[in-house]
């Protein structure tokens, strides 16, 4: 044998054994006894699929007979493919007939694996497939091998940590710090300290250990009165007890469901250009508050925010819908399709981040190039969401006594301004008249106009009303709501919520966007985005039937009442109504307008004044500001998603919208856990089911992994694994992988409660320490990685504020319901402008109960890093700006809080400054004034009043960091 080839054959039996030795550390090996000596030799047994075929298969064949393109037509991922004939009419593999395989006459030639692909197999390789074929072939239907199966040094396999399941790892035991040890928590931490020589931090105060525990569970300072309770109090078991109060509390739920609405991009608006709002979207919030303070295992929560519809937690799928939304709708083609997978992309990549902490968004193109999901495994979880739409339903909600007297008061309000706007029409817009010769021009009604039309006629008795469009200025007709009016109260008598029931010739289908649906035609809501629009170009009809006769005599209607769209305007049309659905008598009709143009302005109706015009404008405005408030206290319906039959969803070349390839079935991803894949007849509710279930499923080795690293991280200030919304290949790595896995299994063991987990850590002495720094471990550690001290930690922007409310004695603690604004209510436009508020006591509630709009941060706090809702967010920035302090400093909010701070101050010690700054202190920083403290603080009440002073002490960074 030459050099050359006694070099490549070393090569090959390294790389063989290289091969073997994978596979049987991710493959176990079954155990052989010990034939007897003298004993018959045994029948061979066939080669093990999984520990000897699959590593062959993986290593020597997938790089191009794998995907949605093999080579020769040849896929050797699945049975099913690799029995079927290929580009060469052969089977690739005949189940028992070796002789007959493509695939062994190709590895005996030496063609395959071809040159630069890889070796060729060896006599050993070949013998063990020939083996396998010849035994039958012996391959799981379920069983689907890909590229992905080990951890290179470029790349995550199946094998990668975080998809190999937890395991229950021994809680080892510390050999110089054993006294310190209050949960297995501390063993693993004290351990790995000691590994590195490196030394805990002594216990921090009781003062200091109040602080911290209220901020981390309530997100809100201690009372100077708690403080003294606790450092004074003798019992051994005060911490404990103090633990168990703050997670029994509901303002727990407050304070961890904004971590979790972080995670899930909730905001209360669409974002994209319009940015409108969603009136309906708080009962999501409230959902996460009371899941989380009533302790549900994890699981559910998974259940209950994918298919709560179907489990009766139906306000529970606003996750699914909570991100933003381009509501506009184009008849563009590649523009819907793009808008949809927009949708289902969001879902899909929030899903993965939120529960896998996997970058699955990364494979819409192609597979992944660092994890283990094909660009297959993405397109099928699209498909398990692919029935999944924005917008509102009818959900019951319970209603708080608040919510009601709210509620009825607003309706007063709107009453009172409808009788006004009658009076004001009936003055300003004449009768229809169907008898005007179009010649007389001085005789017509004005010409129609997009953002409303009134036709007033003699009252008439109708149970139905019917609007025929005989031609419009361009394109399908539209008409966002049709209002028929009854003549005695004026009441509209055409709301679905009166009982009346629509028809339509034919309604306008644009992809699967929720817009122009015929119920949205009385549904009493105005706008483009809630409309019906005719399949049939330039005509239709919309009908409406009431639940009874009524004498009516007006109807409203308009192309766009929010004036921004003049386009699919009707121009010319009639309006008959009758009893009997089959005889109509026309009331009305465009024949006695004037001609439409659209370069004609917005015109008075003859003989209305300037002033009458301007009241009516004023008091429609009014109206539509106090709809949208009782639509958002009293929601008729709740933005938690719309469920309809799913989409067939494509696997789209290199993503791109108009290359669709195959469809993909509904499945998950074949490298997690243990795989679900549903047929396309799956239903929408079957699909979200089974994906939920996947999801919190015991055998999803990332699923409790994931959570404990959020929650460990919300107490510490960065999670055992550092990028918790990413565990792949370029996330972290657990700075105590075992820990980690001792966590998730404890987890799991105590039915997935959260509260179990923020007991363990909060008693931990680990959790306990303090947080002075000292050269040697800051030196080795400097990020403290290994926890040897508590982090100081700057409040998030929530805990400033709320903290702020609390000391200045004005925060109102009242639970859930609608949003409080700190913008302007937004008057009907096409952008919706955002403008700061002056805030009151009706806005000092908590921050997690502040109305947010997307991408609009809140105007003294969005400074501090708040996300602003366009996508998932894990862990926030902690930035140091300018702006930071010149909000603290300035802003309209924190010059008025100083100033309540000030009246509490002085109320509670009146003319006293030694005792109002000694409170001052007490109520900002949980502690004493000291004496130089208190020297200057005399001076500059002195010089510049007490509320300066409480606004130096809301600007100071004690106040705004724990420690």
């Amino acid at each position: 044998m030459s050099s050359g080839r006694g070099n490549r054959f070393t090569v090959l039996v390294s790389a063989v054994t290289a091969a073997s030795a994978l596979a049987a550390a991710f493959w176990p090996v079954a155990a052989t006894a010990e034939e007897p000596a003298g004993a018959a030799p045994a029948a061979k047994a066939a080669p093990d699929f999984e520990r000897q075929i699959a590593p062959l298969l993986i290593k020597n064949c997938l790089r191009c007979h794998n995907g949605s393109d093999p080579a020769g037509k040849l896929d050797l991922s699945a049975r099913a493919s690799a029995v079927a004939s290929g580009e060469s009419g052969q089977a690739a593999i005949v189940p028992g007939k070796p002789a007959d395989s493509y695939l062994i006459e190709r590895v005996q030639g030496g063609e395959m694996p071809p040159e630069g692909k890889g070796l060729p197999l060896s006599a050993e390789e070949i013998a063990l497939v020939v083996g396998w074929i010849e035994a039958g072939a012996d391959w799981p239907a379920e069983r689907v091998l890909s590229t992905f199966e080990f951890t290179t040094k470029d790349r995550a396999g199946r094998d990668w940590w975080s998809l190999v399941p937890p395991k229950r790892p021994d809680v080892p035991t510390p050999a110089t710090h054993a006294l310190r040890v209050r949960t297995p928590i501390d063993s693993f931490i004290l351990t790995r300290l000691e590994k590195e020589k490196l030394e805990p931090t002594a216990e921090a105060d009781r003062a200091t250990l109040i602080r911290r525990a209220m901020y981390d569970v309530w997100g809100l300072p201690p009372d100077p009165a708690e403080v003294d309770a606790f450092v004074a109090d003798p019992d051994p078991a005060a911490y404990e007890k103090l633990v168990d109060r703050l997670l029994a509390s509901p303002r727990y739920g407050e304070r961890w469901g904004q971590h979790w609405l972080d995670v899930v991009r909730f905001a209360e608006s669409n974002g994209f250009e319009t940015n409108s709002e969603r009136q309906s979207a708080w009962p999501y919030r409230d959902y996460v508050i009371k899941a989380l303070n009533d302790d549900i295992p994890y699981p559910e929560f998974i259940r209950e925010q994918l298919a709560g519809d179907q489990i009766g937690a139906p306000v529970g799928t606003g996750f699914l819908v909570a991100g933003p939304f381009d509501g506009v709708s184009s008849p563009n083609e590649e523009l819907t399709r793009q808008q949809r997978h927009q949708v289902l992309d969001d879902m899909v990549s929030t899903i993965g981040q939120g529960f896998l902490a996997m970058t699955v968004g990364c494979a819409k193109c192609h597979d992944h190039k660092f994890d283990v999901i094909s660009q297959r495994d993405y397109y099928g979880l699209q498909a398990l969401v692919a029935g999944v739409r924005h917008g509102e339903r009818e959900i019951n909600l319970e209603m708080k006594p608040e919510q009601r007297r709210e509620a009825e008061e607003l309706r007063g309000q709107l009453a009172a301004i409808e009788r006004q706007l009658r009076s004001l029409r009936a003055q300003s817009e004449p009768l229809a008249r169907l008898d005007v010769p179009l010649a007389d021009a001085s005789m017509l009604r004005l010409p129609v106009q997009a953002s409303g039309n009134i036709e007033r006629f003699a009252p008439i008795p109708a149970r139905y009303v019917r609007m025929t469009v005989l031609a419009s200025n361009n394109l399908e007709p539209c008409i966002d709501e049709l209002e028929i009016f009854a003549a005695d109260d004026g009441r509209n008598v055409a709301l679905a919520s009166a009982g009346a029931v629509p028809m339509a010739s034919s309604v306008f289908q644009n992809g699967n966007f929720p817009l122009h649906q015929l119920a949205f035609v009385n549904d009493g809501q105005y706008g483009n985005p809630r409309s019906w629009i005719s399949a049939e170009p330039g005509g239709g009809w919309i009908q409406i039937q009431l639940p009874e006769s009524v004498v009516i005599d007006r109807v409203e209607w308009a192309r766009d009442r929010n004036k921004v769209l003049n386009d699919r305007l009707p121009t010319r049309y009639r309006i008959e109504v009758g009893e009997d659905g089959e005889h109509w008598v026309t009331v009305a009709s465009g024949d006695d307008r004037r001609e439409y143009s659209p370069q004609d302005p917005p015109q008075t109706p003859p003989g209305v004044s300037e002033a009458v015009q301007a009241q009516l404008n004023d008091l429609k405005i009014r109206a539509d500001l106090l709809g949208q408030r009782l639509a958002t206290v009293a929601p008729p319906k709740v933005f938690a998603g719309l469920f309809s039959g799913p989409d067939t969803v494509y696997r789209l070349n290199r993503g791109e919208v108009m290359q669709r390839r195959e469809p993909v079935g509904p499945a998950t991803p074949g490298l997690v856990g243990t795989p679900v894949s549903l047929g396309p007849e799956a239903t929408d509710a079957e699909r979200r089911l089974a994906l939920a279930n996947w999801l919190g499923s015991e055998a999803n080795p990332l699923a409790a992994r994931v959570m404990v690293n959020r929650i460990w991280q919300h107490h510490f200030g960065r999670g055992l694994v550092r990028s918790p919304n990413d565990f792949g290949f370029h996330g972290g790595r657990p700075a105590h992988a075992e820990l980690l896995d001792w966590l998730a299994t404890e987890f799991v063991a105590h039915e997935w409660r959260p509260k179990h987990l923020h007991r363990l850590i909060m008693l931990s002495s680990v959790y306990r320490q303090g947080s002075q720094s000292s050269p040697a471990p800051a030196a080795a550690d400097g990020d403290n990685e290994l926890v040897w001290r508590f982090s100081p930690q700057r409040l998030d922007a929530e805990e400033i504020h709320d903290a702020t409310l609390a000391v200045t004695g004005v925060l109102d603690l009242a639970m859930g319901g609608p949003g409080y604004l700190v913008y302007e209510p937004n008057p009907t436009s096409y952008v919706k402008v955002y403008i700061p508020r002056v805030q009151g006591p009706k806005e000092w509630r908590r921050m997690i109960y502040q109305n947010k709009p997307r991408m609009r941060p809140e105007p003294t706090f969005g400074a501090f890093d708040c996300p602003d809702g366009t996508a998932s967010l894990a862990r926030r920035n902690v930035s140091t700006t300018a702006l930071q302090s010149l909000n603290l400093l300035n802003s309209q909010f924190m010059v008025q809080q100083s100033a309540k701070f000030a009246e509490r101050l002085e109320r509670e010690h009146p003319n006293d400054v030694d005792a109002q700054v000694g409170r001052a202190v007490r109520l900002a920083f949980s502690r004493p004034v000291e004496a130089d403290e208190l020297a200057a603080a005399r001076q500059l009440v002195a010089t510049h009043g007490l509320a300066q002073f409480c606004r130096a002490i809301l600007n100071s960074n004690e106040f705004i960091y724990v420690r």
